[in-house]
């Protein structure tokens, strides 16, 4: 799946797969992809990448993988299918922020090459108010 033409699914998998950042719904996801720069990566209903391409700058937006999926490839498979996109798209840096103790996120995004180039503190507030720090992690992106 890699149209718009089911929002309110991909909305209820970014739901199953957050709790801080909060989720995004089927609207908020219109309006994303509503720009020429954004894309949707949705090999399947297990997985899904949002990212979009600026001049030669890719952010991977969110990524989002089902709890029944995770360890069995569905979040790096949807990550390699957002750097091939954004190189398509003519991208040469790839970046992302992630919470900083989102250690399975961390770990599958160094395992992929990225490396951290900033941190943000306080950028994400969990339910109960606690803030936390986001990572900024960067990856350049070989064009093929």
């Amino acid at each position: 799946m890699t149209d718009t033409s089911d929002l309110d699914a991909l909305a209820a998998l970014h739901a199953k797969s957050f709790i801080t950042p909060r989720p995004w719904s089927a609207s908020e996801l219109a309006g994303l992809l509503a720009s020429e720069h954004t894309f949707l990566i949705a090999p399947d209903k297990r997985s899904m990448a949002l990212g979009r391409v600026i001049v030669d700058e890719a952010e991977l937006l969110t990524i989002a993988v089902a709890p029944e999926a995770r360890g069995q490839g569905a979040g790096r498979k949807a990550l390699r299918d957002y750097e091939s996109e954004a190189r398509e798209r003519g991208a040469a840096t790839s970046f992302l922020e992630v919470a900083a103790d989102n250690h399975a996120a961390i770990t599958l995004y160094h395992s992929e090459g990225y490396t951290e180039s900033g941190r943000r503190k306080g950028y994400y507030t969990a339910p109960d108010g606690t803030k936390i720090t986001a990572l900024i992690l960067t990856k350049p992106l070989k064009q093929a």
